[in-house]
């Protein structure tokens, strides 16, 4: 073998040690998002399993709904029913969009019977119905019965990528509970239920808001996506195997 030849095998080596080593760092870190994914995987099934199993249970009583929050701290898409009197003064808009078109969920204060308030997401308006005066034939006077799914409160704002909530023009981008119930002119030392209640279909005077919108069919995309990692992997692993085998040859 000639010196140059040397030379050049020379310096192969530890480029080929280091693309290599890098080769096997990003097998890893592919392995590891599968491994991820399917985790996810089993966590999304048995959360779709516990939503399925509540939407489709009895409503239950306010107070029986609340011994489980104070429990668990979860009671979210528990059936519940209430009674009491919306304060519609006290509206608050949720930007959101339902089957296409754009607009707000109405959270309405419910004064309950022994003087505490709950927020109501009492269904969807389209965005040039955000005035009540526009729908008065929904602003329901007197004693109510509401149906409808509890929903836990946000500890926080889910996502850096969503603007923040614009109290002063009563829009809100994420459910911020105690801002929302703050801002609603709630009577001094008011006292709030701990969680959301989203109201069920049943038809409010005039249409609107349209209830039920609540959103129960969960994405669940883990296992494609823990495939598509598992397959970059084995790609990346057969062409690893090739690299090693082929000095092997050429010598």
């Amino acid at each position: 073998m000639s010196d140059a030849t040397s030379s050049t095998a020379g310096a192969s080596r530890p480029r080929s040690a280091l693309l290599l080593g890098l080769g096997l760092v990003l097998f890893a870190i592919l392995l590891g998002l599968g491994t991820w994914q399917v985790q996810r995987l089993h966590w999304k099934e048995g959360l779709i399993d516990t939503i399925d199993k509540r939407t489709h249970a009895a409503p239950l009583p306010l107070t029986d709904v609340e011994k489980e929050f104070a429990a668990t701290h979860d009671v979210d898409y528990t059936p519940v029913t209430v009674t009491g009197a919306f304060l519609h003064q006290g509206e608050r808009h949720f930007f959101a969009t339902w089957e296409g078109d754009t607009g707000f969920n109405v959270y309405t204060p419910l004064r309950l019977d022994d003087g505490r308030f709950v927020l109501v997401n009492r269904g969807f308006v389209p965005y040039d119905l955000k005035d009540p005066a526009k729908r008065k034939q929904g602003e329901v006077a007197g004693t109510v019965t509401v149906t409808g799914l509890a929903r836990n409160p946000l500890p926080e704002k889910p996502s850096m990528i969503l603007p923040d909530n614009d109290v002063a023009k009563n829009i809100f981008y994420w459910k911020d509970r105690d801002v929302m119930a703050s801002s609603a002119g709630l009577p001094a030392g008011a006292v709030l239920v701990p969680f959301f209640i989203d109201a069920d279909k049943t038809l409010n005077p005039g249409g609107l808001p349209v209830g039920g919108v609540t959103i129960i069919d969960l994405p669940n995309n883990h296992l494609q996506y823990a495939v598509t990692w598992y397959g970059l992997a084995a790609a990346l692993a057969a062409v690893l195997i090739l690299r090693l085998r082929r000095p092997a040859k050429e010598e």
